[in-house]
C-alpha cells in the first residue's frame, strides 16, 4: 500500500521547515510549563530582619534660651529711639501741611512751593531715627535667623516683636510723606 503524498495549503507550501521548526519549539516550551508549586511571595526570615524597625518617636525639641538681658535692653532702645522719632514727625507734620497747602496751586518755582519742599524735607529728616532702628532691629533679626535657621528662636521672637512696632511707624511715616508728595505734585 502505497502512501499519498501530504499536501500542505497553498500558504504553508514551501515554507515546511519553518512550520515544522515551530511547531518542535511550541511543543519544547510547553514542556517549560509543569504543575510544580511556586515559591511563596510572602516575606523571608531574611528579608523580615532587614526591614526597617517602626518608627521611633522623635525626641523632644530642644528648649531654647531665652533673649539675653543685653539683647533686650538693646531692643528696648532702639524701640524708644524709634518711638521718640515719631514724636518727633508728628511734632513737624502740622507745620508741613500748612506748606503743603499754601503751595497747592502755585508755581514750582514760587517761593511758597520751595517752602514746602523744604518743610517735606524737614519732615523726612526727622524721620531717619525710625529708620535707623528698624535697620538695626532687621540686623539683630538675620543675625539671630541666621544662629537658629531652623526654628525661630525666642531672641528672634523678641527682634521680630520689636520690629513689627517700628515697621508699623516707618509704614505711617511713608504714608505722610507720600501723601504730601502728591499734594504738591498736583
Amino acid at each position: 500500500m502505497t502512501r499519498a503524498p501530504v499536501r500542505f495549503p497553498a500558504l504553508f507550501r514551501g515554507h515546511f521547515p519553518t512550520l515544522a521548526l515551530a511547531s518542535v519549539l511550541s511543543l519544547g516550551l510547553c514542556a517549560c510549563s509543569t504543575a510544580r508549586s511556586y515559591p511563596s511571595l510572602a516575606y523571608r526570615a531574611v528579608e523580615r530582619t532587614a526591614m526597617p524597625a517602626a518608627a521611633e518617636p522623635a525626641p523632644p525639641p530642644v528648649q531654647l534660651p531665652p533673649a539675653s538681658a543685653d539683647l533686650t535692653t538693646r531692643i528696648s532702645g532702639l524701640v524708644a529711639a524709634a518711638q521718640a522719632s515719631d514724636k518727633q514727625f508728628a511734632a513737624k507734620r502740622p507745620a508741613a501741611d500748612r506748606a503743603v497747602s499754601a503751595a497747592a496751586r502755585a508755581a514750582r518755582t514760587s517761593d511758597s512751593w520751595i517752602s514746602a519742599q523744604v518743610a517735606v524735607s524737614a519732615l523726612q529728616a526727622s524721620r531717619d531715627t525710625t529708620v535707623a532702628a528698624l535697620a538695626d532691629l532687621d540686623s539683630l533679626y538675620a543675625d539671630a535667623r541666621q544662629a537658629e535657621p531652623v526654628e525661630e528662636s525666642p531672641s528672634a521672637k523678641a527682634i521680630d516683636t520689636a520690629r513689627a512696632q517700628v515697621q508699623a511707624l516707618v509704614n505711617g511715616q511713608n504714608d505722610v510723606i507720600s501723601a504730601l508728595d502728591a499734594r504738591l505734585k498736583a
